[in-house]
């Protein structure tokens, strides 16, 4: 009797904490709407209002797309909302526009790193891009790829391109991608009739709101659902300059500050202190810019970059050799964890450390894979019901012991197996080799 009143009061209480956390989210969204429109600086949520004002005005766009319940990137939304002083005078020169959901976004125009939850545009009234800004690597840290410093520079930077519009049209052009397959976030099959074009404001906020992430998840869908594999884009999107071996300085636009050893970046000809002025003939206005640059290159391509050194021109070529996006780490995305359903049974997987491995037995060179969180339910508990246990190590996975990291995995496993098919997987538990069979998912 007692342990049933206990459970009973957990399930209030686990209830109460969940409606909390709802009524919280609700009430940042609301709170925050009512906070920007009272202070009167930026357009909220209107993109139409805010082309119209800028064909009026005749000053460029500043559009931010901002998640609000996420907190990751809370402070350095709270400093460019709140007026920094490196960039209130630059932002007067904007028509600034607040963007909160996806919902109804042109996605012709609109086209940035969907797992980012903060992303700016800088444009002319007449859609034309002059730079995206906004980066990320990490599913929490931003301070080795944003600062305000940094949105200070783009600012500048795109002022200067406006100054000169639109003589600088062709240079521009490259901005723009290509024409999407569906027009609008909520036109995408896994997403259509779930949302509507806007925010719900007359009901519940949140749950009407479409977040970034779930477009690329949306992309990554069609292809699936048509058992197509999915494209090295799609699985490394927007690869991070470091995966190149090109460590920018997050404070400036796009400044070289660290060249890593026998990467792309240095077979290039790079340096300390360049800075690179273009790529592949579009002028940077960030760490961002490049990104986009990377994100639209071929699987094979050569890229020409335009670099200041010591005050003069440089010109430099930038090789990409095949496979050069899987340098780049795809486990900080938070569409990642779509992935980890289907193909790891809702297990996070982590590099063993040199310690661990030797602890372990291990050697530096093999495959060790720690299960750092198993999934409890649902799909996510596919790995936990087939015998996986928190602390595993995988040692092997369908007979590869070569992905050693879990990006690895993850980018192999979806396009070599099907939902339904099992997969052959060795763990080290203790001084025990066990074969598990992880059964793959829709």
């Amino acid at each position: 009797m007692t342990r049933t009143i206990l459970l009973g009061l957990w399930v209030l209480l686990a209830t109460a904490n969940l409606a909390d956390a709802q009524k919280n989210r609700e009430e940042k969204v609301r709170d925050d709407r009512k906070k920007v429109e009272q202070e009167g600086f930026w357009i909220y949520n209107d993109l139409a209002a805010g082309f119209a004002e800028a064909h009026k005005t005749g000053k460029p766009l500043l559009v931010v797309l901002r998640c609000i319940p996420c907190e990751e990137c809370v402070k350095l939304d709270d400093d460019l909302v709140d007026r920094d002083p490196r960039v209130r005078p630059l932002l007067e020169k904007f028509v600034c526009v607040r963007v909160v959901s996806t919902n109804g976004l042109d996605l012709s125009l609109f086209q940035y790193d969907y797992d980012q939850s903060f992303a700016a545009f800088l444009l002319n009234a007449d859609g034309t891009i002059y730079g995206r800004f906004g980066t990320r690597s990490h599913r929490t840290s931003w301070a080795d790829d944003v600062s305000i410093d940094g949105l200070a520079q783009a600012l500048r930077g795109a002022l200067v391109l406006h100054a000169e519009y639109p003589k600088n049209r062709g240079a521009l052009a490259g901005k723009h991608g290509p024409k999407p397959e569906f027009s609008t976030p909520e036109t995408y099959p896994t997403l259509r009739g779930k949302y509507g074009p806007k925010l719900d404001y007359a009901g519940k906020v949140v749950p009407s709101c479409i977040h970034c992430h779930q477009i690329g998840e949306a992309q990554r869908q069609v292809y699936l659902a048509r058992r197509q594999p999915l494209p090295e884009k799609l699985l490394f999107p927007y690869p991070h300059p470091k995966a190149i071996g090109l460590i920018l300085d997050p404070k400036e636009k796009a400044s070289v500050r660290r060249i890593e050893e026998g990467t792309p970046a240095a077979r290039a000809g790079f340096r300390e202190g360049d800075k690179i002025v273009s790529l592949e003939g579009q002028p940077l206005l960030s760490l961002a810019d490049v990104q986009w640059v990377l994100h639209n290159a071929a699987e094979e391509a050569s890229l020409t970059a335009q670099v200041q050194r010591d005050g003069k021109p440089v010109s430099l070529t930038l090789t990409l050799p095949k496979g050069w996006r899987r340098r780049d780490t795809i486990s900080w995305r938070v569409s990642s964890w779509a992935l980890r359903r289907m193909v790891a049974g809702g297990m996070v997987l982590e590099e063993l450390t040199n310690e661990a491995r030797k602890k372990a037995g291990l050697s530096e060179a093999e495959m060790a894979l720690h299960v750092r969180y198993l999934g409890q339910s649902g799909p996510h508990a596919a790995a936990k019901q087939a015998g996986f246990q928190q602390g595993d190590i995988l040692v092997s996975f369908d007979g590869k012991s070569d992905l050693t990291r879990e990006t690895d995995l993850l980018a192999y496993t979806v396009n070599a197996h099907k939902p339904g098919e099992k997969v052959a997987v060795i763990v080290r538990r203790g001084d025990e080799r066990i074969e598990l069979m992880l059964p793959m998912q829709e």
